[in-house]
């Protein structure tokens, strides 16, 4: 295990066990080795019962009490810790366990009185359930004892005095003190074992501190021997930001101010009970939440201070609630009114979790449990029954389902633009807010909502307060050539893009055609084992879904396949606020009716359409024609060869060998499609020409171009097998075709066209050999615009128009693009 390194100079600490640190034999061990490893001055352990033995206990007297048999459920609880003793204790494990049979017959008699009496008073049950601590501490001291270790054992049954008052048990310190001398001039040791959880009232009485009550005895006995700090152990490492089980990217807290832990825990943070911080704030004792399972951790402290670190410091849920509403024209301008209001709630011992009220005073509304929203309507209709009757309050109301959730800072106060920033996130994931709290202190906002809510809600605040800005939930549809390197594109760029731009991508879903994979944290370095494993069959509805993440302040879809179904559906994830970048022409090029929905789509909202890659992969051929027109220059004309494969071809077809051989060659090279007459056809070079003639404005159609198909009509309908072994067909004619370009001292190549006019036409034409399409390298895109300003010298794009990498990089780029226009520094 880790020990903790021990103080540059020893001091004096008090440490509180849970339940969950001392689960089990290896658990107590695991402490007990802990402790060793401590160089403390004063070294004060208070310690809870074995997890789940206190909850155990009061059922055990419920049950005696019913008439159950409760017998099994006894020898359950005492097998329990003779098991723990026999593997701690081994061989001088007799004393301990006579003592543990004779406690544990103590309890049997009590339970039986119990059963025969038919009922259990308040007493009776505190007396109960408090043996735990009892039992584990004798345990924990014995095990410490095998190895000759001076600790004391202190049962707090026999000095700790208080008293149970309506605001909860509170401390006689001054019947306390005394009593504590008195013990330590019998037990001077630096090292005392104290069972938490358990008290003695004024009349000598056993008696517990309530629920936490463990951890209250950890801060009392802090006090009492004057410890300079408050450790609780427990099993996570600290304070966190949000409920983990909720908001994943929740973060541990290095400090806290005793306020702000106050905040946190009133609204159902697993933080610590207000109550056990009243003796460490009295006294300035400090209190680390700490890990018993990872001790190297430091923890949150809390103390008066806090840190500098904020605004703010956590979120918190709290469930279970109801919101309640009074109004009425006549609730204005009249004293008394929100005291009568709240007057009536404490006769009727209902606790207001929040109050909300208006400034024109015509309503009052506060938030109760929901277990007393019935008993609160009553109290209040009873209260104004007379002016309910005249008309003089228009009702009471009462909503279900209602949660809290707060927002909880010290350095709110003074930091303009928190509420704003709250109410944005709150915005953004479409939640409703009910009702609204903030005090004069400025540490807390609290907003009551739906419970169908909450968690969306918690999440996008979280996100607000705690993530990048320019956080980006992405999808990737497609992992094939394309795909796959754009995903290790951005899985070696991620962690530079996040150190250097704070740019923070989060692959959080991935779908082939029949398998998806999502996941709420997202991961993209290992996406090749997360879509092996992917067991959901692919929904794109649910994809959309679980990529636009309400606590995520902004949702990508990449689209990488080269589906007309999944096109379908840009408009509609555009509608909802994701981007959408793909290299995929079926949107672009598809029916312009659709074409038209996705942009006015893009257009209605703020999300992006990005298709780059479309036209020349990686080149800049769109983002080139959008700056000509977007500058107010006129397009004349557009020119180019948008085929890698075909260039590659013409490029080398020069009569020395057939065309038949090179079409063999290029497909064992990986330059053409699976089946060639996908390239040869010119439908994909039309598709390209397509979206640039949109792009410039025109409404054109793939049906509006002409088309010159090299796949000779006998070939076009058989299968690929028999396409490429009967390939050499295209020789003649392919032949015919080169010699007489070469005759007039010509070139061939497959060129697009578009006019100013609109009309395109895409085909295999003779250009001297001077053309700047004719000294392309092998693979080469080239597009040349002619315009105005660029009238008697073309504008011309050259490059790799061809390639999974060099395709990704487009994509890659329009991503970067998007992000930047979210405001990424890059």
């Amino acid at each position: 295990m880790n020990a903790v390194a021990a103080p540059v100079s020893p001091t004096s600490v008090a440490h509180k066990f849970g339940g969950s640190s001392l689960a089990d034999a290896g658990r107590i061990r695991h402490v007990a080795q802990l402790l060793r490893d401590r160089d403390d001055a004063t070294q004060i352990v208070v310690v809870s019962a074995m997890q789940g033995v206190t909850d155990a206990l009061i059922a055990l007297a419920h049950s005696a009490a019913a008439g159950s048999d409760w017998n099994p459920q006894w020898k359950n609880v005492r097998e329990i810790h003779f098991v723990a003793a026999q593997d701690l204790l081994g061989e001088r494990a007799q004393p301990t366990l006579d003592w543990l049979s004779a406690s544990f017959k103590e309890l049997a008699d009590l339970l039986h009185a119990l059963s025969v009496l038919g009922m259990a008073n308040r007493e009776t049950i505190e007396r109960i359930s408090g043996l735990g601590e009892v039992f584990s501490s004798r345990v924990l001291h014995a095990f410490l004892s095998l190895s000759h270790a001076d600790y004391a054992l202190l049962d707090a049954r026999e000095l700790l005095v208080v008293r149970h008052e309506e605001l909860g048990v509170a401390v006689d310190w001054n019947a306390t003190a005394p009593l504590l001398a008195e013990w330590r001039g019998r037990h001077p040791q630096r090292r005392i074992i104290v069972t938490g959880f358990v008290a003695r009232d004024g009349s000598g009485r056993a008696t517990v501190l309530g629920r936490n009550g463990s951890d209250y005895s950890g801060a009392i006995f802090a006090a009492l021997f004057q410890t300079q700090e408050l450790h609780i152990w427990t099993d996570v490492d600290g304070v966190l930001t949000a409920d983990p089980r909720l908001v994943p990217e929740a973060v541990v807290l290095n400090a806290l101010s005793y306020h702000e832990a106050c905040e946190l825990a009133y609204f159902g943070a697993k933080v610590i009970h207000p109550q056990t911080m009243t003796p460490a704030i009295a006294r300035g004792l400090p209190i680390l939440i700490r890990n018993t399972f990872r001790p190297e951790h430091p923890g949150t402290r809390i103390d008066a201070e806090g840190d500098a670190a904020g605004p703010v410091k956590g979120l918190t849920l709290a469930n279970d609630l109801a919101l309640l509403n009074v109004e009425g024209a006549g609730m204005i301008g009249v004293p008394g009114t929100a005291e009568r209001v709240f007057a009536a709630l404490r006769a009727a011992r209902v606790s207001v979790v929040m109050i909300s009220q208006g400034s024109s005073e015509h309503s009052i509304c506060c938030v109760v449990r929901a277990a007393e929203a019935d008993t609160a309507y009553a109290a209040i209709a009873e209260a104004f029954a007379r002016e309910l009757s005249a008309g003089q309050i228009n009702g009471v109301q009462v909503t279900r389902d209602i949660s809290v959730l707060a927002a909880v800072g010290d350095r709110m106060a003074g930091t303009p633009g928190v509420a704003a920033r709250l109410f944005d996130a709150l915005a953004r994931a479409r939640v409703n807010v009910r009702a609204i709290a903030q005090g004069a202190s400025e540490r807390n906002i609290s907003v009551a909502i739906g419970s169908q809510d909450a968690t969306k809600a918690l999440r996008a605040a979280h996100a607000a307060f705690y993530l990048s800005p320019q956080t980006l939930s992405l999808g990737v549809i497609g992992p094939g050539k394309v795909g796959a390197a754009l995903l290790d594109q951005i899985a070696a760029a991620a962690p530079r893009l996040k150190h250097e731009a704070n740019l923070d991508l989060r692959l959080r879903a991935l779908a082939s055609s029949r398998q998806m994979w999502l996941d709420d944290r997202g991961d993209s370095e290992n996406w090749r084992e997360h879509l092996s494993t992917a067991s959901i069959t692919c929904d794109m509805d649910a994809f959309a879904a679980h990529v636009l993440a309400a606590h995520l302040p902004h949702a990508v879809i990449i689209d990488c396949s080269a589906s007309d179904a999944v096109a379908a559906h840009y408009a509609g994830w555009l509608a909802a606020g994701i981007h959408v970048i793909t290299p995929n022409k079926h949107a672009g090029a598809g029916p312009l009716q659709r074409y038209c929905t996705i942009r006015a789509a893009a257009a209605a909202g703020a999300s992006r359409f990005r298709y780059e890659a479309t036209v020349g992969a990686g080149l800049p051929v769109i983002q080139t024609l959008r700056d000509l027109l977007d500058t107010g220059d006129e397009l004349h004309a557009v020119e180019g060869i948008f085929s890698g494969t075909l260039a590659w071809l013409f490029n080398r077809y020069d009569g020395t060998i057939p065309f038949s051989t090179l079409l063999h060659e290029a497909l064992a090279q990986g330059y053409t499609e699976p089946d060639p007459r996908d390239d040869l056809s010119g439908t994909d070079v039309a598709r390209k020409l397509v979206i640039l003639s949109r792009e410039a404005g025109w409404e054109l159609s793939l049906d509006d171009v002409i088309v010159e198909n090299l796949v000779p009509a006998s070939l076009r309908s058989v299968d690929r097998e028999q396409f490429m072994q009967r390939a050499n067909e295209f020789d003649g004619a392919m032949a015919a075709r080169l010699v007489s370009a070469t005759a007039a001292n010509r070139v061939l190549r497959y060129v697009a066209h578009l006019d100013r006019s609109g009309k395109a036409r895409v085909g295999l034409v003779e250009l001297p050999r001077d053309h700047a399409f004719a000294n392309i390298r092998l693979t080469d895109n080239i597009v040349q615009f002619s315009t105005k300003r660029y009238r008697d010298n073309p504008l011309v794009v050259q490059g790799p128009g061809a390639g999974p990498e060099v395709t990704a990089a487009g994509v890659f780029a329009d991503l970067l693009r998007v992000a930047a226009s979210l405001g990424a520094q890059l």
